[in-house]
């Protein structure tokens, strides 16, 4: 059991925070980069549920992917191999098997797309693609360390990958099933501004 009884430790008034194990790192350190990453994603997601009243199912959703983030989160703030005799707490497969499963659920009937869909549509969908966007950034940090740092489970990669997959289904979702999702259009306004529209 986690217990937190002081909110300020002034431990990291030296400019540095530190991991599960393993020597403390400086807070502009890559991993601590990551999982902080993951953090505001998280927060993305807590600001999307707050539109989700007449979604119930679809909020539960996300309930479960923040707390399965704080799960990716202590993934990455856990380097090295465990030693004998401790199991730290990982990414498992059946979380990413999971996610995708959302994605088929939620993409089956879906209308296809003609365009590549702009942020926007509804209050819920647009919070959702902010949150996806930020998942992506996760994700491109989490690459960058897993190819500094090869003891990192691919699998926070993997799971944030499709996270990022699942954001931008459940933004269609949200947008009345596609009906009002915001499609780019390749080149409109360039061509009103050179007729003068």
């Amino acid at each position: 059991m986690i217990r937190i009884n002081r909110i300020y430790t002034k431990t990291g008034d030296n400019g540095t925070t530190g991991l599960v194990r393993g020597p403390r790192r400086m807070k502009h350190d890559l991993r601590v980069g990551c999982y902080g990453t993951i953090d505001e994603a998280n927060s993305c997601i807590g600001m999307a549920r707050l539109h989700t009243a007449a979604m119930p199912k679809l909020d539960r959703v996300l309930a479960r992917v923040q707390n399965d983030l704080f799960d990716v989160g202590s993934d990455l703030a856990t380097p090295g191999k465990d030693p004998e005799g401790v199991e730290s707490l990982r990414v498992v497969p059946s979380q990413v098997e999971w996610v995708e499963a959302q994605i088929d659920a939620y993409n089956e009937g879906m209308p296809q797309l003609r365009s590549f869909v702009l942020p926007g549509g509804t209050p819920l969908g647009a919070a959702l693609h902010v949150a996806r966007t930020v998942v992506r950034r996760a994700e491109r940090l989490v690459v960058e360390l897993i190819a500094r740092e090869p003891d990192v489970s691919p699998l926070t990669m993997v799971y944030l990958n499709r996270l990022s997959d699942l954001m931008f289904v459940m933004a269609r979702v949200a947008n009345n099933s596609g009906a009002t999702d915001v499609l780019w259009q390749p080149g409109r306004f360039g061509a009103a501004d050179a007729k003068g529209e």
